[in-house]
């Protein structure tokens, strides 16, 4: 594991007790559909016995109809066996009669020698044993009803387990969904994207595969290796001893399988994540791959993470190689041991053929669920592998937290004021970057911060929008600590203008009415209002000549638009939010003077009436502002208006004077 993956979902140590674990944890997914798997269960048995029954009717046929147990030996040592006939039959008494020297008449029966049917022609033949033949013909029939029984009840059993597997991968995605979304800002600063997409892509089909392919087909290979033991130790328990000595062995073998495949899939999974996460990072920023020629360096990063990936998934096979083939060599011992010894048995004339026939067919069916158990259980590895890695996500509440009910307060219809009172933060803890702030601003006031690069102005945007919580002290809105607000009524209240918005595919409409319910959909058809958004916003004219107008669709982070296309869009965003309270990252940092222009013209349409709060890195930005913070080491050291702090000729005189 690479040092920066460690800091991301670190691996622990599971044993059998830990993978028991996931399974219990996953059973809440589980749970909503178990009367699908009742039925599912019931059909697992019928499908089995189906199947146990298919070789049994084998024996049945040759013992009673192709190889009788009835026929006799005349003599204890003799290998020769005799078809006895009723000579009830008037057809068989004239077939007697027709060839007396092949036939031993004993009163009502008469004998025949195996050997000598041959000498018969064959209609006489079919006649001699036409009952024998009606029960072949049965046994035939019967066979074929099986399958299409098995058939039917098989393609119920799929239908069924696709269902619900499809339902609770479902139930999973929309959950870890969700709850990513509900995480703290801090959580995405130290889990890449790429490994995010991961949990919900690639680790949900995964358990997908797990719940269709090994729940319930490993019932049906455990209740068929069951069935088969049962069987055999029935029809020959002495038999069934001797083969079964070589079980231990192959459970043995299972074991130390289960044991090196585990670590196998677990650091598969890890490299899988590692080449997503770096693949994401690539593709994201290969504009300045690209442009400081840097394609060599970054194709030997990915080279030694995909080496990584190969060389786990190598380890993976090569356990597969060693397991699978000894299992089949023990199933060859196996079978070897039945011919040997149910060879001897016939000859001894302990068994019948049939029984001989039977134990080699449920020898080959038995180890036939041991192959797919193992399967399975590469399968069942790889998900919970997955499973480990979307709990531990599951389970991450890095979330700021929310009063309970009876301490939460409703939000006032209107911000009057806001205040800073002794804040203090830091993102890592040791390292500071607001140091007892104070300060209070009131409603419809405007308010620039400055400050050098890392002086903590970007932080107190993150603080009143509660992506992140003060160490000390507290934020008030109207007197109350926001804490005690829901965090999305708070956020209902204010809107934030960045410097390189970000744009969601999709349309414009969508981009910029981003509210719910009845009343955004009202408005985003009402033509009225839109227009008075984008005249406003000065978005309508660049937006007037796209091919769709305001419903053409976005790529992704709206890369097809200008910088300051997406800021104006952004500015829209906010005016169509309608908030008390406005928080302005200097924005027209990377357009030119007429964009700039028009963004300064839509923030003033914006900020009209409005609260704001401007971060702003120019200080030309500053200067209309009602009162002007300057923050410097993560403490405010002068306020005033922009005059006032001229005339001080401290920090922000300096400031104004670098700038020019």
């Amino acid at each position: 594991m690479t040092a920066s993956s460690k800091n991301i979902f670190e691996e622990k140590k599971l044993g059998q007790s830990q993978d028991f674990g996931l399974l219990k944890k996953l059973y809440p997914y589980v749970k909503p559909y178990r009367m699908i798997f009742t039925y599912t269960f019931i059909l697992i048995l019928l499908i089995t016995g189906l199947e146990l029954t298919i070789p049994y009717i084998t024996k049945v046929v040759i013992d009673r109809y192709i190889v009788p147990e009835n026929s006799i030996q005349l003599k204890k040592k003799s290998q020769t066996r005799f078809l006895r006939c009723d000579l009830s039959d008037p057809e068989i008494t004239r077939i007697v009669a027709a060839y007396p020297a092949l036939f031993q008449v004993d009163k009502d029966t008469a004998i025949i020698s195996y050997k000598h049917l041959d000498d018969l022609p064959k209609t006489t033949l079919v006649h001699l044993r036409k009952d024998d033949l009606t029960g072949v013909s049965y046994a035939a029939a019967a066979l074929f009803i099986i399958v299409i029984i098995s058939f039917f009840l098989n393609f119920i059993k799929v239908i069924l387990m696709e269902v619900a597997g499809q339902k609770m991968m479902h139930d999973l995605r929309i959950k870890l969904f969700s709850h990513i979304q509900g995480l703290s800002i801090h959580f995405f600063t130290k889990n890449p994207v790429g490994r995010l997409v991961t949990r919900v892509t690639n680790d949900t089909q995964n358990m997908h595969e797990m719940f269709t392919s090994v729940l319930i087909f490993v019932v049906k290979d455990i209740f068929m290796l069951i069935g088969i033991t049962i069987v055999l130790f029935s029809i020959d328990w002495q038999l069934s001893i001797v083969v079964y000595t070589v079980f231990p062995f192959v459970f043995y073998a299972a074991y130390k399988f289960s044991r090196s495949a585990r670590h196998a899939f677990r650091t598969l999974r890890i490299k899988v994540a590692e080449i997503n996460s770096k693949f994401s990072e690539t593709i994201g920023g290969m504009q300045v791959i690209q442009l400081f020629a840097q394609e060599h360096a970054n194709y030997k990063k990915f080279e030694k993470i995909n080496n990584a990936h190969f060389q786990a998934g190598m380890q993976q096979i090569t356990v597969f190689a060693l397991f699978m083939p000894l299992i089949e060599m023990m199933g060859s011992v196996a079978l070897a041991i039945v011919i040997f010894y149910g060879g001897e048995s016939i000859i001894a004339q302990r068994i019948s053929l049939g029984t001989l026939v039977i134990f080699i067919s449920y020898i080959k069916m038995f180890f036939r669920p041991i192959r797919d158990i193992a399967e399975k259980y590469n399968i069942t590895l790889n998900a919970l592998s997955s499973a480990e890695r979307m709990f531990l996500i599951l389970e991450d509440h890095d979330m700021l937290p929310e009063a309970g009910e009876e301490k939460l307060t409703q939000l006032p219809a209107r911000i009057n004021s806001l205040g800073f009172n002794h804040v203090s933060f830091s993102y890592i803890k040791g390292e500071i970057v607001l140091n007892n702030v104070s300060f209070n601003i009131r409603s419809g006031e405007t308010i620039a911060i400055v400050g050098p690069t890392g002086a903590g102005k970007t932080s107190i945007v993150n603080l009143i929008t509660r992506f992140y919580d003060p160490d000390a002290g507290a934020i008030m809105i109207n007197g109350i600590d926001i804490k005690r607000f829901r965090i999305s009524d708070l956020r209902s209240k204010v809107a934030v203008v960045t410097q390189d918005p970000y744009i969601f595919s999709g349309s414009i409409r969508n981009n910029i009415f981003t509210q719910t319910g009845p009343v955004h959909d009202r408005k985003i058809n009402d033509i009225n209002y839109i227009n008075d958004i984008l005249e406003a916003s000065y978005c309508k004219r660049f937006i007037d000549n796209l091919p769709h107008g305001i419903d053409t669709e976005m790529t992704e982070s709206g890369s097809s638009l200008s910088s300051g296309e997406r800021q104006l869009i952004s500015i829209a965003r906010a005016l169509a939010h309608d908030p008390d309270l406005i928080i302005f990252d200097e924005a027209t940092s990377y357009v030119d003077s007429e964009t700039e222009k028009k963004i300064s013209e839509a923030l003033s349409n914006l900020m009209k009436n409005r609260t704001a709060i401007v971060i702003a890195h120019r200080l030309s930005t500053a200067r209309n502002a009602d009162r002007i913070m300057v923050i410097h080491s993560g403490k405010i050291i002068e306020t005033g208006t922009h005059e006032k702090l001229l005339k001080q000729k401290g920090f922000y005189h300096r400031l104004n004077h670098m700038q020019g």
